[in-house]
């Protein structure tokens, strides 16, 4: 299978996606992180764009919600390229009623050769990389 090869600016468009039990800790990452997030566009899924503007004021813009299309809505802007990086903070435990969606946005993701941090400590790694604020071929 092919991959497809993606240039990267410095400022990188950046979706935010997180599962109900995991919205806080993305709320929390964001806060930790918001001055190099001001730096980025974020894109994020409904109810999580809602919580992380209301609770960090950082600007965000909404797509709809992850079970109303909002996982295909993020999937359809990678393929398009208009998302850079992936930050999606889901629960291993709990299951995921629109299981196929999910799973159709990490392939693309992985098709795209798009960076993904699915926990808080995964997304620190990726933020802090050398290569996240520079431009790459």
């Amino acid at each position: 299978m092919e991959f497809k090869q993606v240039t990267l600016s410095a400022k990188k468009n950046i979706a935010l996606i997180a599962h109900d039990n995991k919205k806080q800790d993305m709320v929390a990452w964001c806060k930790e992180h918001k001055a190099e997030l001001l730096n980025h566009t974020l894109y994020a899924t409904g109810t999580t764009g809602m919580i992380i503007e209301n609770e960090t004021s950082l600007p965000i813009q909404k797509l709809i919600s992850g079970p109303l299309g909002g996982d295909q809505q993020v999937g359809s802007l990678i393929s398009e390229g208009a998302v850079d990086v992936l930050i999606f903070f889901w629960d291993p435990f709990e299951p995921m009623p629109h299981d196929p969606d999910v799973k159709a946005l990490l392939r693309v993701a992985a098709v795209w050769n798009i960076p993904i941090a699915s926990n808080h400590i995964s997304a620190d790694f990726l933020i802090s990389s050398p290569l996240f604020n520079s431009a790459s071929a």
